[in-house]
């Protein structure tokens, strides 16, 4: 198989993927990551991606640390940096995810995704104030007007 045949049928996967059926859309992930060398960074995160999918956010967070690990690169890596701090959050360590999130910057791949699960994870800490300044500082730049005024308070939070 291609690289690029790999690739496809993933997306197909996810274009697909039930997660009211979890032990179906595990074998079929399953199937498709045994595809892969065991320590392939592409397939590490694939197989942690559905486990998040599937709300099993424990099992997917040494999964995406493995997939970084192992150097996954390109669009996945900051989906995956993402993805981890969403599962530390869910499963109660927003301190972390506070802390991986904030490192994170806004690219093409994912826009400004990573500000708002820091938003997120900042209300989860306990952080409300904050959580609310980083999605408006995120929010400001797309608003055709008022984007000054949003600016402003964001700051005075």
């Amino acid at each position: 198989m291609t690289e690029q045949s790999w690739d496809d049928r993933v997306d197909a996967f996810w274009a697909s993927a039930d997660d009211a059926a979890p032990e179906s859309t595990l074998e079929a992930m399953r199937v498709l990551v045994a595809e892969r060398p065991a320590t392939d960074a592409a397939g590490i995160y694939e197989w942690a991606s559905v486990h998040d999918f599937l709300g099993l956010e424990a099992e997917a967070i040494p999964l995406y640390m493995s997939a970084l690990a192992a150097g996954l690169d390109g669009e996945h890596k900051p989906q995956a940096l993402i993805q981890l701090g969403s599962s530390l959050r869910n499963v109660g360590r927003a301190d972390e995810a506070v802390d991986l999130l904030t490192e994170q910057e806004s690219n093409e791949v994912t826009g400004d995704a990573a500000q708002a699960f820091l938003a997120l994870a900042l209300h989860t800490a306990g952080n409300p104030d904050e959580a609310l300044r980083v999605a408006l500082t995120a929010l400001a730049p797309t608003l055709p007007m008022y984007r000054g005024a949003i600016t402003y308070y964001a700051n005075e939070l």
